[in-house]
């Protein structure tokens, strides 16, 4: 499959949480190719009028599994490295430190945070199904179902994709999705 080969959408057979779940792994799948085999020039390089880097890009993604899937969807603590950051004080710590730690440390808590959160979304899945609540409630006094927070989560990736795909090809020219085997994680 060439890198611009788009991957196939998932089956219809599939049930809903199967699919919910197999739309959210492939933007994973592609974030993870897009944002992968970079050393730390790649990692710290911005384009256009951005300080966006994908190392920060990729430990805010990181950040973001934490928040949405761990803490909001779940209840849970945020856990390392979030729990030790003082976000009052450096409210864009993971993306000064992403563009500033090494590329292992950096891909290694997104690697981390994606797992962790399969663990989670799968409990929260079992105990309360695709139509039970989150765990927070919006300042409106709505709670989402865990079907709303996991369609938000593809959504965060399917934006943040974008911003790789831009950076991505500034730094070598890497374009497209990329296939299935070019990046398990």
């Amino acid at each position: 499959m060439s890198e611009s080969t788009p991957q196939p959408f998932p089956s219809a057979a599939l049930s809903e949480e199967e699919s919910l779940l197999s739309v959210l792994q492939r933007n994973r799948r592609t974030f993870a190719w897009k944002t992968s085999g970079l050393d730390e020039k790649g990692l710290r390089a911005t384009t256009a009028a951005t300080a966006m880097t994908l190392g920060g890009l990729v430990k805010h993604v990181a950040l973001v599994e934490a928040d949405w899937l761990a803490v909001k969807l779940a209840g849970r603590e945020y856990g390392a490295p979030w729990d030790a950051v003082d976000f009052d004080a450096d409210p864009d710590w993971e993306w000064r430190t992403g563009a500033l730690d090494s590329p292992e440390d950096v891909y290694a808590v997104w690697r981390d945070a994606v797992e962790r959160s399969r663990e989670i979304v799968a409990e929260v899945i079992k105990e309360r199904g695709l139509d039970g609540p989150a765990s927070f409630t919006w300042p409106d006094g709505r709670t989402p179902t865990v079907r709303a927070m996991l369609l938000d989560m593809i959504e965060e990736y399917a934006r943040h994709t974008g911003h790789a795909d831009i950076l991505r090809e500034a730094v070598d020219g890497r374009v497209g999705e990329g296939a299935p085997e070019d990046f398990a994680f």
